[in-house]
């Protein structure tokens, strides 16, 4: 659960789910996960992303006019249009997962990419070519999408097995029930 304040200074508790879906570096990740949001998306549900990075990023252009803002010393740069928009903001350290949560749309999901030492639950993504033993702990497990058997007790899915994994997302934190 997260905690944000409304207009009105009231907190209001948010119950999206929140899912991290970690593995090696190469293993997959990213290539899953546009399986998965895809299916998700046909199913009609709002998904929010969140990707970890460890090192720094840069998404703005150099010599865009957002970039050249930034550059300037602008400490927050916003750009829209009538499809989408985007936020970069300067931050003196790296924010908390919960912080980031609160601050997306109203969604169904939220996905990580990453956070492998978060609290979030865990879908592990294990390719044999790359990595042959898991990173999590068998508790911190919702399931694992693999090429390779595991003797975990938790639900295993094949590398391309997008639809079983919605399945598994959908009994547990989508239906009406949840």
């Amino acid at each position: 659960m997260v905690y944000i304040r409304s207009s009105q200074a009231a907190e209001v508790v948010l119950t999206v789910p929140v899912v991290s879906v970690v593995g090696k570096s190469n293993v997959g990740k990213t290539t899953f996960l546009e399986k998965l949001i895809r299916e998700l998306k046909r199913r009609g549900y709002r998904v929010g992303t969140i990707k970890h990075d460890r090192g720094g990023f840069e998404i703005d252009q150099p010599g865009k006019d957002t970039w050249r803002l930034a550059q300037a010393g602008s400490d927050a740069v916003a750009i829209s249009s009538p499809e989408k928009m985007a936020l970069i903001r300067r931050v003196g350290a790296e924010l908390a997962l919960d912080d980031i949560i609160a601050a997306m749309p109203p969604l169904d999901l939220i996905i990580t990419e990453g956070y492998k030492a978060g609290n979030k639950p865990k879908i592990e993504v294990v390719r044999s070519a790359v990595a042959q033993r898991l990173l999590s702990a068998e508790s911190e497990l919702l399931a694992i999408v693999t090429d390779q058997p595991f003797a975990a007790q938790v639900p295993q899915f094949g590398l391309d097995d997008a639809v079983g994994v919605a399945d598994l997302l959908e009994s547990k934190y989508l239906s009406p029930d949840h």
